[in-house]
């Protein structure tokens, strides 16, 4: 290893949140970039070949950067830079954290995690329709969510619907007690976590109580005009064409709508298609209409959850290239045996 140099002063309330419990995000960056890191009563010293060492201090200050900005760095913060800055993209952590949606209760500020998270709140704003698709994990509910707030905050909408089919996930839960608002909510639930987090408990209690925010299945939406709200179809990949159809169709003036999915994730009977994947055929080239595919790379829980999603979308890929590869030899052993000449 050569021995290329760079000192570099960083204050001391960032160093452990640079540094992360144990040094974890120093380890993580040493073995990433094989170069060796360094604190010396505040300066901190890179060594090792030139081109790593100078690829080294530039994330560094990019997530010092992050940090005096009031972020807490976690270990997906330092993970998604050491991808950009393989890929050349340095600069792209501190514009992703530039863009903040709003602040929860508890005054955390919501931002966008990744590019691909980015790309889609961007969608958002600019069209009436937007559909998240991806594997759990990469926020596509979480931002909608947030940016439904923000709009219904700014007076942007005079309402929030948020809906999702009341599909079992692969269970049979038999009859559930209570009224029927009760049997609901277990489906329902993510919607409203969420809703606490960000807006309050309170708060939405009020509002609900008002009919300014709804939490319904998918089922109410039928026979209704959506004006000026804000509109937000969760577990997509649960509808059938029809209903898809139905939810579109609900749409009027001043609404804006946001649907999400991950394919991946279907509970539907066995050989029920899906509305989400319709709708991507048959809505594709509509120029008011997005279509944001969120990736692994796009995950945002315990960094565990990412290699799970990747590992997964491997599999299935490997399994797809399979079934196409055994489904060409049928066809081409069924056509030898069409042509095969007859003989006496």
């Amino acid at each position: 290893m050569a021995d290329y140099q760079i000192g570099m002063q960083i204050e001391a309330e960032h160093m452990q949140n640079l540094f992360g419990s144990h040094d974890a995000y120093i380890k993580q960056i040493e073995d990433d970039l094989q170069v060796i890191i360094t604190d010396r009563n505040g300066e901190v010293r890179i060594s090792g070949e030139q081109a790593a060492v100078n690829k080294a201090a530039k994330l560094l200050r990019e997530l010092v950067e992050l940090s005096r900005r009031g972020n807490r760095i976690q270990e997906q913060n330092v993970s998604y830079a050491l991808e950009l800055s393989k890929e050349g993209d340095d600069d792209a952590l501190l514009e992703i954290d530039s863009a903040c949606i709003c602040h929860t209760v508890s005054g955390k500020p919501i931002k966008p995690k990744t590019l691909g998270q980015k790309k889609y709140i961007d969608a958002i704003r600019d069209k009436m329709i937007v559909f998240g698709l991806g594997p759990a994990g990469t926020g596509k509910t979480y931002l909608a969510m947030a940016m439904a707030i923000t709009a219904f905050k700014n007076h942007e909408v005079e309402r929030i619907i948020l809906t999702r089919p009341a599909i079992e996930a692969g269970e049979k839960l038999g009859f559930l007690p209570g009224d029927l608002q009760s049997k609901v909510d277990p489906y329902l639930r993510p919607l409203y976590d969420a809703l606490y987090q960000i807006m309050g408990a309170e708060s939405f209690q009020k509002n609900m109580e008002k009919g300014l925010i709804e939490v319904a299945p998918l089922a109410y939406m039928r026979g209704r005009t959506l004006d000026n709200a804000y509109i937000i179809l969760d577990e997509a990949q649960n509808t059938t064409p029809a209903q898809m159809k139905m939810f579109l169709t609900r749409i009027g003036f001043g609404s804006k709508v946001v649907v999400t999915g991950d394919a991946s994730q279907k509970d539907l009977a066995p050989g029920t298609q899906s509305g989400l994947d319709v709708a991507e055929r048959v809505l594709g080239k509509i120029s008011d209409i997005a279509f944001i595919r969120l990736t692994s790379r796009d995950v945002v829980r315990h960094p565990l959850v990412q290699k799970i999603v990747k590992a997964y979308e491997d599999y299935e890929s490997r399994q797809s290239g399979r079934q196409a590869r055994e489904h060409a030899h049928k066809d081409t052993s069924r056509s030898r045996r069409n042509h095969t000449p007859f003989r006496r």
